[in-house]
């Protein structure tokens, strides 16, 4: 068990935050490459945040050549516990229009090109994947978002592609008929890295636009999606600042097990695991390799 620190992982304009003191860049190494960005780290009324822009400032990272690795271990030895994913998406339903933030509670994972587990040859382990985002930080967001006025649907299944390439308008019918709430780039394998390094992670889905199903998709305009993503980094803003309250209240591991998921995950037995391996992994698994 430790002290709750919210990592925010999003663009530029969710940690530029009223409020925040005790600011300092910081670069955290990983042993697993660079991440994206160094670490901006501060506090917002004595809570301790940690913000990673996704794509490095200045948005220089396609999706597909990301480290989520090294990303999630860098927060992950910064001492963060609880990350919310703050996500730009489109829009696969009429009823969740631009502007509308979504509260993810399931992923349909289409990427291909990523590396998408910390474990490897020499050292094995499976963690749950049924339930991917931590419920408990889930509830937390959507009550921060009822106090600052934001328009938060519950629930939804967020279909993350590989990109860089948006969906042909087969892909996308072809997703509506899943079922599947909105698409992205960004949150696999983002949501099982932090299973797997034990730390709660919820998505708020912020839908910047209808992706190209919808007859009316050709008549958006640059402006009209540009204007919808200044709104939602300043929603976003408010949607950070009113989450830190609440945040901080957890005493005691997760109720959820986020903090204990590798507890009976890792099965490779003891004098086969690959020290070279064991090494990497001293921030995500270090609570169970040390004994």
């Amino acid at each position: 068990m430790s002290k709750p620190v919210l990592g925010i992982i999003g663009g530029s304009g969710v940690y530029d935050i009223d409020g925040l003191t005790n600011t300092q860049w910081r670069r955290v190494d990983s042993p697993f490459g660079q991440p994206s960005d160094d670490l901006l780290f501060g506090e917002l009324n004595g809570q301790q945040l940690v913000f990673l822009p996704r794509h490095g400032r200045g948005h220089r990272i396609p999706p597909s050549e990301l480290n989520y690795r090294a990303n999630i271990d860098a927060l992950k030895r910064a001492g963060v516990t609880e990350i919310v994913s703050v996500s730009a998406v489109g829009s696969l339903k009429e009823e969740l229009p631009p502007g509308t933030f979504v509260i993810v509670d399931q992923f349909i994972d289409r990427t291909f090109a990523r590396t998408k587990s910390f474990f490897e040859t020499g050292l094995v382990a499976h963690v749950s994947m049924a339930h991917p985002v931590c419920g408990r930080l889930g509830d937390i967001i959507e009550q921060a978002a009822k106090d600052a006025g934001i328009v938060a649907v519950r629930g939804g299944t967020y279909l993350v592609m590989e990109g860089p390439q948006f969906s042909t308008q087969a892909e996308s019918n072809l997703y509506r008929q899943w079922g599947c709430d909105v698409i992205g780039m960004t949150n696999m394998p983002e949501a099982k890295l932090a299973r797997e390094a034990e730390m709660c992670y919820a998505t708020v889905a912020m839908v910047t636009d209808y992706d190209c199903w919808h007859p009316d998709h050709d008549a958006v305009t640059v402006e009209q999606v540009v204007k919808v993503l200044l709104e939602n980094a300043d929603r976003a803003r408010a949607l950070v600042k009113a989450i830190v309250p609440q945040v901080g209240g957890r005493s005691g591991n997760c109720a959820k097990g986020c903090h204990t998921a590798l507890e009976h995950a890792i099965i490779t037995h003891g004098d086969k695991r690959d020290p070279n391996v064991v090494s990497k992994l001293d921030a995500v698994a270090g609570r169970l390799l040390k004994r």
